[in-house]
């Protein structure tokens, strides 16, 4: 019985190692990547003239050459993928994407249904008002209606944070970044409740001469991470290694530079996140 049941034990193990490799071993075999992207999030993912563009957009494109270092081919070609908030777990799920990446806050929750890699950003969940209103903080939209993509971390963190703070504000789920500034912009709501430098990002790209800003204060943390299928211990584990030689060999610092430098350097948190993910091979 023993041995059966060591036999029975080790033929698991052997399932989940082949499992492990499936992903790896398709890439590989087809020396392709598929990678999924959001079409208007600046400025970590968005097209441009046809090109696909952004701060986790060029992340993945280097961890993309060290995959194919590793995997020792001459070529990996990247196939992007568009996909949406509300879709982009499905995707990975079903396969139509290998990872995603956009700006996908890591959540306890979401890893029920997908993995994720070592933090590739952290943020902060604000809101973004016309600059000719005299919105500041939070306690300013007692009242007041703020947009928010339907299903994103941001909701919930903004009804938690309504509710705690006792603020009486309308909450407006909206399809995309694009539904919400635009009900800013025609005053459909006072803000769009999103991450500080995603809203940034289109508060930078204007609207028809709209001038818009972002308040001053921040209602949550978002932990940035790239997506993966579950239970691929084998593409996990390159992407991580390929995340750590970035943050130590410099990588990271001209990725960050070209996409964000333009908003400042990185802050104390950030930079702790790179410095703390350095992890020995």
């Amino acid at each position: 019985m023993k041995i059966v049941q060591w036999l029975s034990g080790l033929l698991l193990c052997v399932v989940a190692s082949v499992a492990a490799a499936d992903v790896l071993s398709d890439i590989r075999a087809s020396q392709t990547i598929r990678l999924g992207y959001l079409e208007a999030s600046p400025p970590f993912s968005y097209e441009e003239d046809g090109r696909v563009m952004g701060y986790s957009a060029g992340l993945c494109e280097a961890v993309v050459e060290h995959l194919r270092a590793d995997l020792g081919l001459d070529r990996l070609r990247i196939e992007w993928v568009p996909v949406t908030l509300q879709d982009r777990f499905d995707r990975v799920e079903k396969g139509g994407i290998h990872m995603e990446c956009g700006n996908t806050t890591w959540t306890l929750s979401r890893q029920k249904r997908v993995e994720f890699s070592l933090m590739t950003f952290v943020d902060g969940g604000s809101v973004l008002v016309r600059n000719d209103t005299d919105f500041f903080k939070l306690e300013d939209f007692q009242g007041r209606r703020i947009a928010v993509v339907r299903g994103t971390t941001t909701e919930r963190s903004l009804a938690g944070e309504l509710t705690r703070r006792g603020i009486q504000a309308t909450v407006i789920p909206v399809d995309s970044a694009e539904d919400g500034l635009a009900a800013v912009q025609s005053g459909g709501a006072e803000g769009y409740a999103s991450d500080r430098l995603v809203l940034i990002g289109l508060a930078l790209s204007g609207q028809d001469g709209v001038v818009f800003r972002v308040v001053d204060e921040d209602f949550s943390l978002e932990p940035y991470a790239l997506v993966l299928p579950r239970d691929e211990r084998g593409l996990r584990l390159a992407v991580n290694r390929a995340l750590t030689r970035i943050y130590t060999n410099g990588e990271i610092g001209r990725i960050y530079d070209r996409w964000l430098g333009h908003l400042g350097k990185p802050g104390m948190l950030l930079n702790a996140l790179y410095y703390l993910q350095r992890l020995p091979e």
